[in-house]
């Protein structure tokens, strides 16, 4: 797992980054077994720290919208976690270091949106 050079110094898209990192080796190991699923994984995935770029150049309203958009997409990320262990594609010790990191996510992406 290659880990991400660029270090923005706002923790919630570094850590973004790290997610995508984590969770990047597994995804062609659910699209072998679900290619819609692998799809919408790759979307969700890419769409945390997207939002969280341009949520932070946004102001108001506009940016907690873009926060929470990234938050739906850490949950959906780790949900589709969830299934692929749930139906025997992957170990849980696999995903646990994602999963990980997806808790801090969607901690710090609590406080930026409320």
């Amino acid at each position: 797992m290659s880990q991400p050079t660029r270090r923005t110094g706002f923790h919630a898209y570094d850590i973004a980054l790290e997610i995508v990192a984590a969770v990047d080796p597994l995804v062609d190991r659910i699209r072998r077994r679900d290619p819609d699923l692998g799809k919408q994984l790759r979307k969700a995935l890419s769409s945390i720290p997207l939002n969280l770029a341009e949520g932070r150049r946004r102001q108001g309203k506009d940016r907690q919208y873009h926060y929470t958009i990234a938050a739906g997409s850490a949950d959906e990320v780790a949900a589709v976690l969830d299934v692929a262990a749930a139906c025997g594609w992957l170990d849980g010790r696999a995903i646990k270091p994602a999963l990980s990191l997806l808790d801090r996510e969607l901690a710090m992406l609590w406080r930026l949106t409320h």
